[in-house]
């Protein structure tokens, strides 16, 4: 094979690399812990696009982007997902050790802990996708307080109100990153 066709430029050409991705996770079954798919719900109608009636289906995956992703927890596998995109907003709640109700900002790669049961942070998962695939997106987690976290599917008042205005926020955000990178 010519040295240029291995070039790292060349393959992300014919790779054909999708361009924004938003990963929620968190269990619906233990309440706010389980905002992230009421946020993607929301992008999704935001965005014409088929809203699932439960988190048990999964969000239409078309040629149009962002892409919408929603797992019970961040794990290795999603790191070959990861790779596959530019840029990556994870979503997920917070239990108040943030001083903000909605906190949103860059994510780096690295090891961190979880408060949670997710088996992975966000920075784990980058710090992997870069280990096994040379891969580097752009990440951003949007995290939303939780106020309660039993054993139910409905979202508490509080928590329901900022999921609102996350989707919110996120939406602005999309619409404000430049065209080539988001498919809007």
């Amino acid at each position: 094979m010519p040295s240029s066709l291995a070039s790292p430029f060349f393959i992300l050409i014919t790779m054909n690399i999708p361009s924004t991705i938003f990963i929620g996770y968190g269990n619906p079954d233990r309440q706010d812990d389980g905002v992230a798919w009421h946020i993607l719900a929301n992008l999704a109608q935001k965005l014409g696009k088929p809203v699932p009636t439960s988190w048990e289906e999964p969000f239409e995956i078309g040629k149009e982007y962002p892409h919408l992703l929603f797992q019970l927890q961040l794990n290795p596998e999603v790191t070959e997902t990861l790779a596959q995109y530019q840029i990556v907003c994870f979503v997920d709640a917070h239990t108040g050790d943030i001083p903000n109700d909605i906190q949103f900002g860059e994510v780096s790669e690295g090891y961190q802990t979880s408060p949670f049961t997710h088996h992975m942070t966000a920075e784990a998962c980058l710090k992997l996708t870069n280990t096994l695939y040379r891969s580097e997106p752009k990440a951003y987690l949007l995290s939303v307080r939780g106020y309660s976290f039993g054993f139910a599917q409905n979202l508490s008042p509080q928590t329901a109100f900022l999921s609102a205005i996350a989707a919110n926020k996120a939406w602005d955000w999309l619409n404000n990153l430049p065209p080539d990178l988001t498919g809007i």
